[in-house]
């Protein structure tokens, strides 16, 4: 396996990876399939301009991503966002390796705490991320409609 950083001019990997996350689990993200499908091409950069992306590559194919970004108002603090993996590479350290490559971009920016989001309901994701460091911090929400029924937690991780 392999983590990359995909650059600005790598935006229709990061889109056929986003939309292949968003296909398998439209449940776990504040976007949908739809507002990505149609996404053109400048936005898609502007994005890997934007957000630190990273990809993992298993056997030649990009099997999981994961963004990282700055809080807005917290200025020791990092986002991890966007986490996924293919389910034909779950269970074999993928994620826990695109954690890594979060937790040492955040440390190199001179970050102190790395915060996420996740669904109450996705058991997997919420094992994967406490195995990581990641505890609760009690702050709760939902993802935005047409979703609002999904509830998710906070968690965070001290670096």
């Amino acid at each position: 396996m392999k983590i990359v950083r995909l650059e600005a001019h790598e935006g229709e990997r990061l889109r056929t990876v986003r939309l292949a996350a968003l296909g398998d689990a439209p449940d776990a993200f504040g976007g949908t399939l739809a507002e990505a499908a149609v996404r053109r091409a400048d936005e898609w950069r502007q994005q890997l301009v934007e957000l630190p992306t990273f990809v993992a590559e298993l056997a030649g194919r990009d099997v999981g991503m994961v963004r990282a970004v700055r809080h807005k108002v917290e200025l020791d603090t990092g986002e991890l966002l966007s986490m996924w993996i293919a389910p034909t590479a779950r269970g074999q350290g993928v994620g826990d390796a695109l954690v890594d490559a979060v937790v040492a971009w955040a440390r190199a920016e001179g970050l102190r705490r790395l915060v996420l989001e996740v669904g109450d309901a996705n058991a997997a994701a919420i094992a994967l991320y406490a195995r990581n460091g990641f505890v609760p911090t009690g702050v709760t929400g939902s993802l935005p409609p047409p979703r609002m029924h999904i509830r998710e937690h906070q968690r965070a991780r001290e670096l």
